[in-house]
């Protein structure tokens, strides 16, 4: 492992919250501490960018742009941990064939001035995608417990990182027969890292590796369910944890204390994460499918019990929905923002908004207004029953990584930099 620089002085000690909901002022993993696009920061600025860079507080290199590699997609969306800003990027050094592994990297950035403190490399995996690099290397989004940074990449493996940039431990993944990439991002929960390895030739399962040592605290075999890329959601349902997953035949609650399938209802999922609002979890796979809205109470095979309501198509869109104001709100191609009413399926609007990233998920505040934001071209409208534009931006460095949120301030990873958005 290499590390390009020490981080100096730090203070505290972490601990391993279920998925982190009691951190407000983190952004600790995937869609942010409830893993469905909630901020709680007011205040936020609307606009950004343009001749003046307004509100653009300061904006870092990404690694290896400097060095003019050739970059991995990296869709990876940055986390916000005590300060710091992390993030993962894979690339091929100069002269390096991309039918060779790219270098996987991970990056820690100061909050408040955009100083990298250190790059700290990653030995990559067993799986080659030399052969179809659609999907990548570093799709996952990494997650923090405040003391540890916990990387998934596309090459089948896991790692753990301190906040000094030391590596300490590293898991390999096998079998390892994800479609085309690995898209699934860590999730924590209590002393542990869960991964839901869903893959073909009834392979899949769910993981539960022990946060400090990375050993296998369980597995939970999924042989009747095939690939799929989605993030699943911690959520509370009736005082009981459960772990909402899109697996590729149905939307499941599960135990995350052991993987046991709690409910489920038949649908597709794929590569979005559910949403938990007004009582109902809402799932569509992101490929262009049904959908369904489903009473996260029940047991077992809750398909004709529980479902509360269902929708014939929604056109693909690979981002994630927001629930806001008794709406559900959907980024779908092209370029289009759908909304429905969450009580009853009924669609409100469905408007364009062109140049919108449909891969970049949403983030919603406590103001009522929703952020359509990447490092792209950028909306943010006022939640309710007509579409209302608030602002549109754009940092012309358009990439899929989705927003993360903290210390009063939005972080937008693109293409060549690293970006901190608040009022100066």
């Amino acid at each position: 492992m290499r590390t390009s620089a020490v981080l100096l002085g730090i203070l505290g000690t972490g601990l391993f919250l279920a998925g982190s909901l009691t951190q407000a002022e983190d952004w600790p993993g995937w869609r942010g501490p409830t893993g469905q696009g909630i901020s709680k920061q007011k205040g936020l600025p609307i606009q950004w960018g343009g001749k003046e860079h307004r509100n653009i507080r300061w904006q870092s290199i990404l690694p290896g742009v400097r060095d003019k590699a050739k970059q991995d997609q990296n869709q990876s969306s940055p986390v916000v941990s005590r300060g710091h800003v992390f993030i993962t990027a894979s690339y091929w050094p100069d002269g390096v064939d991309q039918k060779q592994f790219p270098e996987h990297h991970v990056v820690c950035y100061r909050v408040r001035d955009g100083e990298q403190l250190w790059d700290s490399e990653v030995e990559h995996g067993p799986w080659s995608r030399a052969s179809d690099l659609r999907g990548g290397y570093t799709a996952p989004t990494p997650a923090s417990d405040r003391e540890r940074v916990y990387v998934l990449f596309g090459s089948s493996v896991l790692a753990a990182l301190d906040f000094q940039g030391k590596q300490l431990w590293r898991k390999e993944i096998t079998p390892y027969k994800f479609d085309v990439a690995i898209g699934t991002s860590p999730v924590l929960y209590k002393d542990t890292v869960l991964v839901q390895c869903d893959q073909s030739d009834r392979s899949s399962r769910l993981l539960a590796f022990d946060g400090k040592t990375g050993e296998l605290k369980w597995e939970k075999k999924r042989p009747n369910v095939n690939w799929s890329h989605s993030t699943p959601v911690l959520a509370e349902v009736n005082g009981q944890t459960q772990l909402l997953t899109a697996a590729s035949n149905a939307l499941q609650g599960i135990d995350p204390n052991n993987g046991e399938v709690l409910w489920w209802c038949a649908t597709r999922g794929d590569t979005v994460s559910p949403v938990l609002g007004d009582g109902v979890v809402y799932l569509d796979s992101g490929r262009g499918g049904p959908a369904v809205a489903v009473d996260p109470t029940g047991s077992g095979d809750v398909t004709a019990t529980h479902r509360k309501w269902q929708l014939k198509h929604v056109s693909e869109g690979f981002s994630s929905p927001v629930i806001a104001g008794g709406y559900l709100y959907r980024l779908t191609n092209p370029e289009t923002l759908r909304c429905w009413k969450i009580a009853d399926g009924k669609q409100v609007f469905a408007e364009r908004l062109r140049g919108v990233s449909t891969a970049s998920s949403p983030f919603t505040t406590p103001e009522g207004r929703i952020y359509f934001a990447s490092a792209g071209k950028s909306y943010v409208v006022k939640a309710g029953a007509k579409l209302d534009v608030l602002a549109v931006n754009d940092l012309e460095d358009r990439s899929q990584a989705s927003p993360a949120v903290a210390n009063g301030y939005i972080f937008l990873k693109g293409r060549k930099y690293l970006y901190c958005i608040g009022d100066k």
